[in-house]
């Protein structure tokens, strides 16, 4: 079969993102949403054609799914083996990453055309969330390292240019380069990680890299001694990788850009969160897994506990946050973590790769559930004006619609018997019970937490306090109410895939069944979350004020963050500016600039003592030029006569 055609799925909102950019002030806002729209919803029928030639007809040969690359040329070649490619790989993770990102980029752009309604800039928005899906679609099929580093990239200017989109925010402004600048720094080292592997194994090609035989000759090759702090180079190279990856999935420490990037239009934090830049981390560690778990284990074990700590630690600040917003924001944070973590504690190994299956099934599920919520959130602040939960409570009265969707989500992300994350959890939780004890009961402790926080923010805006609103709150319109019945669906059912079928790390389906020893307990902690956040947060009380007093600086240090973005910033002017920079720019002006003015000075002089040898006067120059030839005579007598 030829599978060309794919190209389109990433080359049309490239298309688009020209077309919109280049005809801004000439192109009417509606005509804007409508192609941004069209051009996505054309590119996700071809990713749904996509998988069905996939999955159903033609990717399985010999009992295991194959990587078929569908177009691939050359673009810079440095030796024999080692060179750029541009193209097109469709395997499991991508074909599956297609689906995703471009369901959810087609739900944020029909909810955009009412949310952005009125905005000054609409135009520039839909063109900003076509170059978007574009990098992301472009991350996913890519053929070989560098081609993903390239399109890693363009998402981190993509989200630069939408997190501060509200460009007359001092704030928004802060938020997009706060984001940028920490991703960079991850990206360093993904970049000489790169650099690392390639010069080691002489090839960026996935296919080659994760091919089981170069994986055992990648050992061999490796010179004698080449290790630090006991890791092999191997070990370091991939470690450097996932912290390019943990940087931009917000994993700690590099999550501080995460909260402050809200600072975005909803539907930006939507498509940021659910289906492209924060899971970018998590599919890179996908599409290396097979050298991550045989060549390095060491470095899927740091996977495996950034991970673990990351969910921990980002379920205990969402419980403190009142920006609704920035609770989601931490929320992802922990699914991301939890996902992370499934990848660490996976074995590669014939019929044990639960962990990574796991990993790719709730990534699926996260995205529809997260996408529901953010956009419910949305909604929410669409009907009244405002991010903060305390001027909230009492909205299911007046938008039954987000009220029953954003309740689905709720569910779903709670755990909820039936409902998808219920079952992308359970197999979660399985492989970590499998394989890490402590990682394990780190995520048990996560989903109760999730229950809590995630049930405290449902309560408080849809129960709670009857507040009295300015305005009436009403429910949103059409184009934002559709994608959230049709994420609702899908939230409810994409538990139902069977992903073991489609999904592996080995490429070959494996068996899987329902572990209800660790699905009862597990969901019993979660009611027990659902019921303490009911009690606390249902209907008005002081209950938690009263809690907030009692827990005193234990509640203020973690609702502010464990004051990691204060350290951050003591470290950056106190050390780095007051102490470190005073210093080079003194070296800079009195050492660096003075030797430079010293030159300018010393060609100066010179250049005013020589000048009246160019005074124009013939008589003069012809005095120096008898001089001249007088003297040269006399040197040639004196040595050679």
């Amino acid at each position: 079969m030829d599978w060309t055609y794919t190209l389109a799925i990433i080359l049309l909102p490239l298309a688009t993102f020209l077309t919109i950019g280049l005809l801004d002030k000439s192109m009417p806002n509606k005509l804007a949403g409508v192609l941004g729209t069209a051009s996505i919803g054309t590119a996700f029928l071809l990713s749904c054609y996509t998988a069905y030639q996939y999955f159903f007809v033609h990717g399985m040969v010999d009992g295991a799914y194959q990587k078929i690359v569908a177009f691939n040329m050359e673009w810079l070649r440095f030796t024999d083996t080692l060179h750029i490619d541009l193209g097109v790989i469709l395997d499991p993770i991508s074909v599956m990453m297609l689906m995703v990102v471009t369901t959810v980029s087609l739900m944020v752009h029909i909810y955009s055309n009412g949310y952005m309604h009125g905005e000054r800039g609409f135009n520039k928005f839909f063109s900003f969330l076509s170059l978007f899906s574009f990098s992301m679609l472009g991350l996913v099929v890519a053929t070989n390292l560098f081609q993903m580093y390239i399109f890693w990239e363009l998402v981190g200017v993509s989200s630069f240019l939408l997190i501060g989109y509200y460009y007359e925010k001092p704030s928004a402004v802060a938020a997009s380069k706060k984001a940028f600048i920490t991703t960079r720094f991850a990206d360093l080292g993904f970049l000489i990680g790169i650099l690392l592997l390639s010069w080691y194994t002489g090839t960026f090609d996935f296919t080659e890299l994760t091919q089981t035989t170069a994986i055992g000759g990648l050992a061999m090759a490796m010179p004698m001694g080449t290790s630090f702090l006991g890791l092999s180079i191997v070990s370091w190279a991939l470690i450097l990788i996932f912290m390019g990856g943990a940087g931009k999935s917000a994993m700690f420490p590099l999550h501080i850009w995460l909260p402050d990037a809200m600072e975005g239009p909803t539907p930006v934090s939507a498509l940021i969160h659910a289906a492209t830049m924060v899971v970018a981390g998590v599919y890179l560690v996908a599409r290396l897994f097979p050298i991550y778990a045989i060549a390095a284990p060491d470095a899927l074990t740091v996977v495996m506990w950034v991970g673990a700590i990351s969910s921990l630690f980002a379920a205990i600040i969402a419980c403190t946050q009142y920006d609704i917003k920035r609770v989601l924001a931490f929320s992802t944070m922990s699914q991301i973590g939890y996902m992370m973590l499934a990848l660490g504690v996976s074995q590669y190994s014939e019929g044990s790769n639960l962990g990574f299956t796991a990993s790719m099934f709730h990534l699926t599920t996260h995205a529809m559930f997260k996408a529901l919520l953010f956009l419910g959130a949305g909604s929410i602040i669409h009907a009244v004006h405002s991010n903060s939960m305390l001027d909230m409570g009492g909205l299911r009265k007046y938008m039954p619609i987000t009220f029953v969707t954003f309740g689905i989500a709720w569910l779903a992300i709670c755990g909820f018997p039936g409902l998808s994350g219920f079952f992308s959890k359970d197999e979660i939780l399985v492989a970590a019970m499998q394989h890490n004890t402590p990682v394990f009961i780190i995520a048990v402790i996560v989903a109760g937490l999730t229950a809590f926080y995630m049930s405290r923010l449902f309560f408080s805006v849809f129960f709670g306090k009857n507040t009295h609103y300015h305005h009436t709150p009403h429910e949103s319109p059409k184009t934002m109410t559709i994608p959230l019945m049709i994420l609702a669906f899908f939230a409810v059912f994409a538990g139902y895939i069977p992903f073991n079928e489609f999904v592996t790390s080995t490429g070959e389906p494996f068996h899987s069944h329902f572990h209800w020893n660790v699905a009862i307990p597990v969901t019993l902690i979660a009611f027990i979350g659902m019921g303490i956040a009911f009690v606390l947060y249902y209907k008005e009380s002081e209950i938690p004020t009263k809690v907030t007093k009692a827990l005193s600086w234990v509640y203020t240090t973690i609702f502010h963050k464990f004051y990691i973005d204060e350290i951050y910033l003591f470290v950056t002017k106190k050390i780095l500016f007051g102490i470190v920079a005073r210093f080079i720019a003194w070296f800079d002006r009195h050492v660096i600039d003075a030797t430079m003015n010293g030159f300018a000075i010393v060609t100066n002089y010179v250049s005013v003592s020589i000048k009246g040898l160019q005074s124009g006067q013939i008589q003069k120059y012809g005095l120096i030029f008898l001089s001249g030839a007088i003297f040269f005579a006399l040197v040639f007598i004196y040595l050679f006569v």
